[in-house]
């Protein structure tokens, strides 16, 4: 490549003020006397070569993402995959490489969650602390800190205007997430609150703990105003349905319970799981047609099924349950480690799922079979949460990273 005498001239001037200012002397001298320098060097040389090497390597990190996506996009037209402008959202899946890798954290994430208004997020650490980020352009935005031990899940309300975060200091608190400021703290359980999230209303909270229960909280007045019984172990977490009128749990007692919100029974025991369950998530009503004729449940025009539950354990299998049989419909297998986290997609056609063999998983729900596997993380993927409208999927993990992957 040949310089233009300008371009040479800038680039002896960078080198040499490199050379002086990192004490170079010896090398600095010689190099001025060949190039034919003065010994006043310009104040805008000052640090120029570093600056240039660090836009080098961006732009080097770019260039890979970009060859990255051209080799995956050649390996589609290939293929015969419609490309994503043109194809339906509902097959969009997120897609390596990530688009951000955020850092921050000191000790392993516990819980990410999308905001459902603004595209931001937040992240839970065993660190103590949750940190706001956009997603859109990988910012850091803020640091909420109130608890004095893990946080173990967060969780926003409907208008995204509150945020509930429970921790193993066997505390919940309610943040006025507009002003970034803890407004409640609640007390009542006798162990580490490994659960929390807010009821369909809005009105409520329920969360779950170490000491086998879970509680309904009043949001307005912080009282506990309902305690469930039933579990024989530590309750990893708890997640209402659609209407708020059954909660899901799962536990180290190895079971599932379904529960009636209003009356605190338990409608149902779900146990095929072989070890702990970590993780639930409710089917939505636009996976029914799929989970129907993955599992062969004959469907009518009139005729109501589901409702649909999703259960990851350590026994490394994913069971999808109807819960108006308690009947486990069929059992997606593949992981290598336990499965952390699950979410599906909102157009119903995929399951989403998180885990300690460092992957994140995309299950074509109505072929029972593994659509595509990421190598997520350098360690346990330990969550994740899909985005409802937009095409992003984010990812927490043992190595301290969030990960956010778009969609196409």
């Amino acid at each position: 490549m040949v310089l233009s005498s300008r371009q040479r001239d800038e680039l002896n001037n960078a080198i040499s003020e490199y050379l002086r200012s990192n004490g170079y002397d010896k090398a600095f001298n010689a190099f001025r006397m060949e190039a034919n320098l003065s010994e006043n060097i310009d104040k805008k040389y000052e640090g120029l070569m570093e600056k240039k090497w660090t836009s080098v390597v961006r732009l080097q990190r770019k260039v890979m993402d970009l060859e990255s996506k051209l080799n995956e996009l050649k390996n589609e037209s290939r293929d015969g995959i419609v490309p994503r402008d043109r194809k339906d959202p509902a097959e969009w899946i997120p897609r390596p490489p990530e688009r951000h890798s955020l850092s921050g954290h000191r000790t392993p994430i516990t819980r990410v969650v999308f905001h459902p208004v603004y595209s931001v997020f937040v992240s839970a650490s065993e660190d103590t602390t949750i940190k706001v980020w956009d997603y859109e352009n990988g910012d850091f935005e803020k640091t909420l800190k109130g608890h004095t031990d893990s946080v173990q899940d967060v969780s926003f309300d409907s208008s995204g205007k509150l945020l509930a975060s429970c921790s193993a200091d066997m505390t919940i608190k309610i943040w006025d997430f507009d002003a970034y400021e803890c407004t409640k703290t609640l007390h009542g359980h006798d162990h580490n609150v490994s659960s929390v999230t807010f009821m369909p209303n809005g009105d409520h909270l329920i969360s779950a703990s170490r000491d086998k229960t879970m509680k309904l909280w009043e949001v307005a007045t912080g009282y506990c105003i309902k305690t469930y019984l039933g579990h024989r172990d530590w309750v990893r977490m708890v997640r209402p349905n659609v209407d708020g009128t059954l909660l899901a749990s799962a536990s180290n007692d190895q079971t599932v319970r379904v529960w009636v919100t209003s009356t605190a029974e338990s409608k149902a025991e779900l146990r095929e799981h072989s070890h702990v369950v970590e993780c639930i998530s409710w089917a939505p009503a636009t996976s029914f047609p799929n989970i129907c004729e993955a599992a062969g449940i004959e469907t009518r025009k009139d005729s109501k099924v589901g409702p649909f539950l999703a259960s990851g354990s350590r026994d490394k299998s994913i069971r999808i349950w109807d819960v108006s049989t308690s009947q486990c419909v069929f059992v997606l297998t593949g992981h290598d480690n336990w499965v952390r986290g699950l979410s599906f997609h909102s157009r119903g056609k995929y399951l989403l799922s998180a885990s300690d063999d460092k992957t994140l998983r995309v299950w074509d729900i109505k072929n029972k079979r593994c659509h595509k596997t990421l190598a997520a993380h350098e360690h346990f993927v330990t969550t994740l949460d899909v985005h409802k409208t937009a095409p992003y999927v984010i990812t927490g993990s043992v190595d301290l990273l969030v990960r956010v992957w778009e969609c196409r």
